[in-house]
């Protein structure tokens, strides 16, 4: 019984610098973009998500202040004062 040889992954190409590592500068090219990805959603993207959030909240706070407001009139309006 003959037992081949284990091979390795990435697949050595047929020279130096073949298609194994061709993969491997891909897969480094890739994961440093992902990095600048990162760090760009990170620093840019998320403190201006941040910020319109909170101030979306506060118009929607206003406005069911207003609401309330208005309903609260409305009730009073309708019942008259009571003495």
């Amino acid at each position: 019984m003959r037992y081949s040889e284990v091979s390795s992954y990435p697949p050595p190409g047929p020279f130096p610098g073949g298609v194994g590592h061709r993969i491997e500068e891909a897969i480094e090219l890739i994961e440093m973009e992902l990095r600048h990805a990162i760090g760009y959603v990170n620093d840019a993207v998320v403190p201006q998500v941040r910020k319109e959030s909170i101030s979306a909240m506060r118009k929607v706070s206003d406005t069911l202040r207003n609401l309330a407001d208005r309903m609260d009139q409305a009730h009073n309006q309708n019942n008259g004062p009571r003495t």
